[in-house]
């Protein structure tokens, strides 16, 4: 097929130039009623993130993800190395829902909650505007020699940069270690916890690194969701879309003229003024379709509504729209692929609240003790010997507890005890227990026994284990 002529078309992302090297990217200052709701957005967001550690909801830390320890803390919920099915069902759900609103509206989750884009377009690019001035005053900075103004800028701008990357590492070294660890550290001082501060500085480092330098190229280079664009997007997708049949009309686009009769002319209402392309913070031009440097953060939006308004045109010409809408007027719908992932959501939101209602406080686990066969005692007695772990997931002290017998007459006896145990809180108990059980009770050599976990009088937990015997020949 032949190329068109005068039509251009990328071969290349737009942070890169013709001779490969970086292009740095420097957005007009946004404003518009998208940016406001962004905002209050982001406002909210941000003190979700900086609050979330240190909340507790019966004693447990509100979000915590210590890979370190294997404990994880959602909304509240402690999540044990036993729990992980439940933590799995928790991920799947946050991806199928991530996915379910790329199907429809496209990548609405990098413009509006990705916590890059908040850190990179709601605070550290709103101090270098107040620091080094808009897009052109930014751009003059940078071509300027290194005098007292630039070198005063630069400065402040890098040691801001860095205090907020401190500040965020510290953030999520609470999700990682939790709030009340770190508190610990901070007051008994850096040196008691080299370590500990070590980590810290290279997510300072790393956090300085991504906002500092390589910015957008996050978005553009290491994060793999703007590629999966073209597997989920549609031409009945919503995303921020430049409407071409209204910009370029039968002629193209052209440049404002007052009192000119555009219309008559055959000109569309795109007056190639250029201002979607200077407010991305990609570095994209809108016009050009759906890209994968575009992140939806509505910023073109904006700005063409403003020019539009200046110009007596109606708003609209870049908006949050389908291919279809744009092509044949075609309202947004629900389609065939969007149910079948708000089915399968719906079913696996209803499995994980079964399973948590479902989940136990205590969790028990007993086996035969590795390399120990069983014992043969007077009166035709087996005995088998193993060991056992009662893990407390809930924030207080679980006393009185016991182990009995529940599937066969026995005894079941634990050692160095009186039979009571104390399972501390967020903690575990084990130990080692006896079992006895009279040889006309079992059938072969192996046998499942049912043991239950009690607290006083209420069974809380059973579990299972094996229990070994003679060979019946019978």
């Amino acid at each position: 097929m032949e190329t068109p002529e005068n039509e251009n078309f990328r071969d290349s992302i737009g942070t890169v130039t013709s001779e490969g090297k970086r292009a740095w990217v420097y957005p007009k200052k946004p404003s518009g009623k998208f940016y406001n709701y962004r905002k209050w957005v982001s406002y909210f967001l941000l003190t979700f993130l900086f609050v979330s550690p240190f909340i507790k909801i019966n004693g447990n830390q509100f979000l915590m993800f210590n890979v370190l320890e294997r404990r994880f803390n959602i909304f509240g919920f402690p999540f044990w190395p036993q729990d992980f099915h439940l933590f799995v069902i928790s991920m799947i759900i946050g991806v199928v829902f991530i996915t379910l609103f790329t199907v429809g509206f496209g990548r609405i989750f990098c413009g509006w909650i990705c916590p890059q884009t908040i850190f990179m377009e709601m605070v550290f690019r709103r101090i270098e505007f107040w620091i080094e001035g808009d897009r052109n005053k930014q751009r003059k900075l940078d071509r300027q020699k290194w005098d007292a103004e630039k070198i005063k800028k630069r400065l402040l701008k890098w040691f801001a940069f860095l205090v907020i990357s401190f500040l965020i590492a510290n953030i999520f070294l609470a999700y990682l270690i939790g709030s009340d660890k770190l508190i610990q550290y901070i007051s008994e001082g850096p040196a008691m916890h080299l370590s500990t501060l070590f980590s810290l500085l290279i997510f300072t480092a790393v956090f300085y690194f991504i906002f500092a330098w390589f910015r957008e190229q996050v978005c553009i280079i290491a994060c793999p969701y703007g590629r999966l664009q073209g597997a989920l997007l549609d031409t009945k997708s919503i995303v921020v879309a430049y409407d071409y049949k209204r910009g370029e009309a039968e002629n193209g686009r052209k440049k404002f003229r007052k009192n000119e009769d555009r219309n008559a002319l055959g000109y569309g209402d795109c007056i190639d003024c250029l201002q979607c392309v200077h407010v991305c913070p990609t570095g994209i031009d809108i016009r050009n379709g759906t890209q994968l440097e575009c992140v939806n953060c509505t910023a073109c939006i904006d700005e063409c509504d403003h020019i539009m308004e200046s110009i007596n045109k109606p708003k609209g010409l870049i908006r949050y729209a389908s291919e279809e809408n744009i092509e044949n007027k075609v309202p947004f719908k629900l389609t065939a692929r969007m149910k079948g992932y708000i089915a399968v959501l719906t079913i696996l939101i209803g499995l994980l609240i079964g399973m948590l209602f479902l989940r136990n406080e205590v969790e028990a686990n007993v086996l035969r003790l590795p390399g120990q066969l069983y014992e043969h005692k007077d009166n035709n007695i087996i005995s088998n010997v193993f060991t056992y772990k009662l893990v407390n997931k809930t924030t207080k002290d679980i006393t009185d507890v016991s182990l009995k017998l529940l599937s066969h007459k026995g005894k079941l006896k634990l050692v160095s005890t009186d039979g009571k145990l104390v399972v501390p809180k967020q903690g575990l108990a084990e130990g080692t227990l006896f079992i006895e059980i009279n040889n006309a009770a079992l059938t072969g050599d192996r046998n499942k026994i049912k043991i239950g976990v009690y607290q006083g009088d209420k069974l809380i937990e059973t579990t299972t284990a094996n229990f070994l015997g003679p060979r019946s020949f019978r």
